[in-house]
């Protein structure tokens, strides 16, 4: 007996359906898509438990030809494609003919289909793989598929299912897929005999997702489109004070169909880069219009996962949109105040009914956005007229140490507050705290971060400098030698190169230990030991492996943060005034490198709206 044998259709179709068919979320995906292919213009979506007892999708399109009724629960027969040169020109979101034979064959699956022009439907029911004879039945034009019992006959893979309300969590995902990729559909999604959600069609885009998402995020959404001779691209992508912890608030369509691309998304976290906190990312809704011959779509059987001819021409041309489109809009962090608004979800201990609520308002402040192509002159010598040098600075005796990264405690004194500076622009500031600058400012009133301004103006100018080549370095007399970990020590000789960009001579002594002989001339005051093992952190990243560019951006913004004045400093009148006027010279004030915002700020109606001084 031959030890190699062909496997029968059932089991290839067991095989298919775990590929396909991972939880019940797969299914609705798969079925959604036939309905949107089959050019719907309403679908009904009902699941009962999750999806594990129960999917049923109705749908009011073409339906099947009652011909065709047994083969489109064939494997591998589909009315999509006909030869293998269609694979790359595929216009439809299904062509692989594997979806429908999969869930028949691990579920109760019921179908019943009516085209136009036939005077009644045909029902199918298929159990377990067990076909049944197709047979007429009363329906309306269109295609309704009843899904039971789910994995009834693959214990192991129904095992594995999470609770209804998870599993219920990811259909509902698959459902804002579709919703939002084809709007023209009214779609109504039903969980346990509830409606969840009944989505009217709509021409806009903005419609849909403010019932997704609420108002409160649709409105701070920024449009951005840009087209070449291969690629329409357009959509939103939200605002840098809008981001989430993961990916799951970026959404890419190609020409209809979700997808997901590790290029396209790495585009999206380098249009950010510097706007957005260290660990936040991004959210987006866009859109890619391609020739379908220009794209693979045939790289995975779930169909999410695309190869594109030119995939850095799309990289380019979705990085250049944002940064292009943030160069002419506001993004300077505003607040609103709302003295009937809920307490904030962070504070901490009982709700107080009388706190009131702020808000990030993200529409407002005159302010020019992130530009990495655009870096800010060089300004030599000391950090400015009357500025303090980054490590001669003096503690007051009000503001405590500050933190690494520039926070601390402050005083609630009377000395904690500055006497009254005005610019050479005419702008009346006022340092609170040691750590907050108050501006009037003609729209109302705008509150600065001394430590996060100060720290994205060492950081563009520490960037110009090392790309003109130009870092201020200081000879040590006397090298300074420096022990460390084996660990440590291997980085910081391995990257010795980077770092001398930065104005840092670091060579091998032997063992783990390492010889300073130069740093640069800003960083004053430094603790050998302890800067070298900050620096070989930013150099160890165990989760990816760094690019070169990413590596000096780390460093920079580094040695920004540790060269910044911090909270608890008290400036002079001259330093305020210093400090303010620099942020005219930067294109990114309105951002610290890290992401943080450098300003808050109240709108004069604002105010007058919180004292009743409007009406």
């Amino acid at each position: 007996m031959p030890r190699i044998q062909q496997l029968g259709a059932s089991i290839v179709n067991k095989i298919a359906a775990g590929e396909v068919i991972e939880r019940p979320a797969s299914v609705v995906k798969e079925l959604l898509e036939n309905s949107v292919d089959a050019l719907a213009n309403r679908i009904d979506v009902e699941i009962e438990a999750g999806g594990s007892e129960r999917i049923r999708i109705v749908d009011d399109g073409e339906g099947i030809h009652p011909e065709d009724l047994l083969l489109s629960i064939t494997a591998h027969a589909t009315s999509k494609i006909r030869t293998a040169e269609d694979l790359f020109g595929v216009h439809t979101l299904g062509f692989r003919g594997e979806a429908l034979a999969s869930i028949a064959e691990v579920s109760r699956f019921h179908v019943r289909s009516r085209t136009a022009d036939s005077v009644t439907g045909m029902e199918l029911v298929v159990d377990c793989g067990a076909v049944g004879t197709p047979q007429p039945c009363g329906c309306a034009v269109g295609s309704s598929f009843d899904i039971t019992n789910l994995f009834t006959n693959t214990p192991v893979r129904r095992k594995f299912l999470k609770r209804p309300a998870t599993e219920f969590g990811h259909i509902a995902e698959q459902f804002t897929r579709v919703a939002l990729s084809h709007p023209r559909l009214h779609m109504r999604l039903v969980h346990n005999g509830k409606d969840v959600f009944d989505l009217p069609p709509t021409e806009r885009l903005s419609e849909r997702l403010e019932l997704f998402y609420g108002r409160e995020l649709s409105e701070g959404l920024i449009w951005v489109e840009s087209e070449t001779a291969d690629c329409r691209l357009w959509g939103y992508v939200g605002h840098p004070s809008q981001t989430k912890s993961t990916r799951k608030g970026q959404y890419l369509f190609l020409n209809g169909r979700p997808i997901s691309d590790r290029s396209l998304s790495h585009a999206l976290t380098e249009a950010y880069r510097g706007l957005v906190m260290v660990g936040r990312q991004p959210i987006a809704f866009l859109f890619l219009e391609i020739d379908p011959a220009l794209v693979d779509v045939n790289v995975h059987p779930t169909k999410s996962e695309v190869r594109f001819q030119d995939s850095q021409q799309l990289y380019r041309q979705l990085l250049s949109v944002i940064r292009t489109t943030f160069l002419g809009l506001p993004l300077e962090t505003s607040l609103r105040v709302d003295p009937s608004g809920p307490v904030s979800h962070h504070a901490r201990g009982p709700a107080d009914p009388h706190q009131r609520h702020l808000s990030i308002d993200s529409s407002r402040g005159p302010h020019r956005p992130f530009s990495p192509h655009v870096s800010s002159p060089a300004v030599s010598g000391s950090s400015g007229p009357g500025f303090p040098s980054a490590g001669n600075t003096t503690v007051s005796v009000n503001g405590p140490s500050s933190s690494p990264g520039g926070s601390s405690p402050v005083s609630s004194t009377a000395e904690s507050t500055s006497p009254e500076t005005t610019t050479d622009e005419g702008v009346r500031a006022l340092q609170i705290h040691d750590c907050y600058l108050v501006l009037e400012t003609p729209e109302g009133m705008t509150v600065v971060d001394q430590h996060a301004l100060h720290e994205r103006i060492l950081y563009e100018q520490f960037k110009q400098r090392m790309l003109d080549g130009e870092i201020e370095q200081q000879k040590l007399l006397v090298p300074e030698t420096v022990e460390l970990s084996s660990r440590e020590a291997a980085l910081v000789t391995e990257h010795a190169d980077l770092l001398a960009k930065l104005g840092f001579g670091i060579e091998s002594f032997g063992h783990n230990t390492v010889v300073v002989n130069s740093y640069p001339s800003r960083l004053r005051g430094l603790n050998f030991s302890e800067l070298l093992q900050d620096l070989s952190d930013r150099l160890e990243q165990p989760e990816k492996a760094p690019g070169r560019r990413d590596i000096l951006d780390s460093l920079l913004q580094m040695m920004a943060c540790k060269a910044a004045i911090k909270a608890g400093h008290r400036l002079a009148s001259e330093e305020i005034a210093s400090l303010l006027e620099q942020r005219h010279l930067i294109d990114d004030a309105h951002h610290c490198p890290h992401g943080r915002p450098t300003a808050l700020v109240l709108s004069r109606a604002e105010l007058d709206r919180q004292f009743g001084r409007l009406g």
